[in-house]
């Protein structure tokens, strides 16, 4: 596995001015909070920063955050960007405990597509999903899920149960017949349509 690194720094000067300073100055406002310690206001480097996000794997991996000599382990939990700049404006970072479980959104990666026996017989794939929420300890946490495409049939949906786990990893929240989502499907396209892959009910927000 892949292993990423973070500088950071202190950061005492707070609010949207400071912020606006430090982004000028090719800083990035950031939080680091969780565990038995206070939030902490840090400051990351734009570039850097940049440079990790060019990875899927850093998405769902425990990063390494130094802070002067002090390191600790953390994720990314949320990154706010610009409404419609390509820009990364503020970070959240969440400390992890090797005894503690974490809920983290981890990348489908879809394999043997060009094996898959109803893409054979005719069908297309739909990718329904690209990421699954799971539940897991630091140390069994996936870069990525991957989903075994090549029994698929014709006209058959892969829900969110039959998808094959790491060891150690489960998903974050059971499943029940009504919220046992498709994450992909095969179907065949008649007389140019497409006819729909079955995509469940939508998922209620709490």
């Amino acid at each position: 596995m892949q292993e990423f690194e973070l500088n950071a720094e202190p950061r005492t000067d707070v609010g949207k001015g400071a912020s606006r300073r430090l982004r000028r100055a090719g800083k990035l406002p950031a939080i680091v909070y969780g565990g038995d310690a206070a939030p902490a206001p840090i400051v990351l480097g734009q570039n850097e920063l940049a440079r990790r996000l060019e990875h899927e794997s850093f998405y769902s991996h425990v990063l390494t955050l130094r802070l002067g000599d002090a390191t600790e382990s953390v994720v990314l939990k949320d990154i706010h960007r610009h409404p419609f700049k390509r820009q990364v404006m503020h970070v959240d970072l969440q400390r992890v405990s090797a005894t503690r479980k974490l809920h983290m959104h981890v990348p489908l990666h879809f394999i043997n597509e060009a094996d898959c026996v109803g893409r054979k017989a005719g069908g297309t794939i739909a990718h329904l999903m690209t990421e699954l929420e799971v539940s897991c300890l630091p140390q069994d946490l996936p870069e990525f899920i991957a989903v075994d495409l090549a029994d698929v049939q014709l006209g058959q949906n892969v829900h969110m149960s039959e998808v094959v786990l790491p060891s150690g990893v489960e998903l974050a929240h059971p499943v029940t017949p009504e919220t046992d989502r498709p994450v992909v499907g095969v179907h065949r396209a008649h007389g140019g349509e497409e006819v729909p892959v079955e995509t469940g009910p939508t998922p209620t927000v709490e």
